[in-house]
């Protein structure tokens, strides 16, 4: 039986196996050497920013898309078009990116949290409506890593209730749900463009409706609250709401053009690299590959593997088998490790809730405080312990990276491979759980620094 790389033994998977993440080629040097050439770099109507928003609201079957210089922006700006501020309350995901929750903060309203589903990890449609008051305005609904939330009973809870759904599509460029792709269900959809995501642009980020009077308003947001001349299409300068700086630049824009023109055919291949390690990983006693519901895809922006110890037949705690196996898989090559390491409501800043400044605000301001729902076990407005299926997830689950194109069946072979490995030697594997390794894909991995 081979030796485990963690023990002493050699490596399944040899560095530099794993290939990085965009692929980059002729189209997008050609893209960028285009801006160069022209001289125009920014600017909201500049050419490749007013094309890259006529391209992907053609994509998604939007009417209206603005182009953002962050996927966090685009959710606030949501926000700010649906007019939520304080006295709302937003609700979203408990496993999710905090920008899911924090851009209900800085619109000065208060997040509130949803368990999520144990098998799509998204949030849980049955558990929705009990978390609704008279004071929330709006959802924002995460689909988590390449997989889309079930969108059907979410939007009828929402029309009952007169809310505002915004599908916050970071991770699920191409996503479909019942053939409907990510961004076409919610009223608004916002999407990310940083250099991990499965749409690239180095950084940038996309919002959707079809709503005119919304589009106008996140567009105000996205310069500074200025006011454009009707007939002139000059800015006045003249700030009619609060604004911010949002906009996005030509370089990125244009490297999303080109990504997005090869973006379904790398998405393919994210799902047959996918398909092929959920079908051996399944196999495993002790693994549990992602699920995919009936008449969904899902396009991988992350490939999560949860780990159950008393099937692989190891008496441990869910969260020091998964250390173990993690750091083990580490050894083996893998690029692999967790990336949110708690549900979003057990983070400091919901539980000290200092808000801006320490003074409390959003919770604490006039126009809402004390109007917190109250727990039935207790008083803490954000127990980490009412969110059971996040917290259990966060202990049990971790990212197998290097998925993407350029790797096909080759590295994934490998992959299964280490896996099959270290389950075969559990009994070592558990000997080394306590070693201060620290398992994490390299920055280099996804273009970053």
């Amino acid at each position: 039986m081979p030796k485990l790389a963690i023990d002493g033994g050699k490596p399944v998977v040899r560095k530099g196996t794993i290939k990085n993440w965009p692929v980059l080629g002729a189209s997008e040097r050609k893209a960028v050497l285009r801006v160069l050439e022209r001289g125009i770099l920014a600017g909201a109507t500049a050419p490749e920013a007013a094309r890259l928003e006529r391209e992907w609201a053609t994509y998604c079957g939007r009417k209206f898309c603005l182009a953002t210089n962050s996927g966090t922006a685009a959710l606030q700006m949501a926000l700010a078009a649906a007019q939520v501020g304080p006295g709302s309350e937003v609700i979203t995901s408990a496993f999710t990116f905090l920008a899911s929750a924090s851009c209900a903060l800085h619109q000065n309203a208060v997040p509130v949290f949803v368990d999520i589903d144990p098998r799509t990890y998204n949030m849980d449609p049955k558990k929705l409506e009990a978390a609704i008051t008279r004071r929330t305005k709006a959802l924002v609904v995460p689909h988590i890593q390449g997989l889309m939330a079930d969108m059907a009973p979410i939007m009828r809870i929402a029309k009952r209730h007169d809310l505002i759904v915004i599908e916050d599509a970071a991770q699920a460029h191409g996503a479909t749900y019942k053939g409907k792709v990510a961004g076409l269900i919610g009223h608004m959809a916002c999407f990310s463009l940083n250099n991990l995501k499965n749409l690239c642009g180095g950084e940038g980020g996309l919002l959707v409706m079809d709503d005119e009077t919304w589009a106008h308003r996140a567009a105000l947001v996205r310069m500074f609250g200025d006011e454009v001349d009707d007939e002139t299409r000059l800015r006045l300068y003249n700030a009619s709401i609060l604004g911010y700086m949002y906009r996005t630049q030509e370089l990125p824009a244009a490297l999303a053009r080109a990504q997005l023109r090869k973006m379904d055919r790398l998405n393919a291949r994210r799902q047959a690299n996918a398909g092929y390690l959920t079908d051996e990983l399944a196999r495993i006693p002790g693994v549990i590959p992602p699920y995919v519901p009936p008449k969904q895809t899902h396009v991988y922006f992350m490939y999560n593997v949860r780990f159950d110890p008393r099937k692989a037949g190891v008496d441990v705690s869910p969260a020091d088998f998964r250390m173990a196996v993690e750091k083990a898989l580490y050894r083996e090559g893998l690029q692999i490790g967790q990336w949110q390491t708690m549900p979003v409501p057990a983070q400091d800043l919901f539980q000290t809730m200092w808000g801006y400044g320490k003074t409390g605000c959003p919770w604490d301001c006039d126009k809402y405080k004390g109007k917190m729902k109250k727990k039935k076990r207790t008083d803490r407005p954000y127990d980490p312990d009412d969110y059971p299926v996040a917290k259990a997830l966060c202990e049990s689950y971790t990212v197998v990276h290097g998925i993407h194109p350029p790797n096909t069946l080759r590295q994934m072979k490998l992959y299964v491979q280490a896996f099959h490995k270290v389950f075969d030697n559990l009994e070592v594997t558990m000997k080394h759980k306590d070693d201060r390794i620290f398992p994490h894909p390299e920055g280099s991995l996804y273009g970053t620094g």
